[in-house]
């Protein structure tokens, strides 16, 4: 568990616990590393842990896992993206989607 202000952040080791956990989390790299790397300080870099997603072979799974399954995670690093760059690509498929 790791923490960002007074907001309690689960890690995928702390996922892999639950019953109901997605199978593909117990590859995900990330439940190997310390979970403060993906839920930087605010103004911190999320470098460390990009760098990380882009070598785990379950990536595209996470960031479908936060995206596209209606979980919504507002903090840290997911599918190699950050709180920001996952809300940018909310919007832009939510536009899309408006378009059609």
């Amino acid at each position: 568990m790791s923490r960002q202000g007074s907001v309690a952040h689960t890690g995928v080791a702390d996922l892999l616990a639950l019953t109901d956990s997605p199978a593909w989390m117990q590859y995900a790299l990330c439940a190997r590393v310390d979970p403060e790397l993906f839920f930087p300080e605010k103004g911190g870099s999320p470098r460390a842990a990009k760098r990380i997603c882009r070598v785990c072979p379950v990536c595209a799974e996470c960031l479908a896992y936060v995206i596209g399954l209606g979980h919504e995670e507002r903090f840290g690093v997911w599918g190699g993206l950050s709180e920001r760059e996952r809300r940018e690509l909310r919007r832009d498929r939510h536009r899309e989607v408006g378009a059609a």
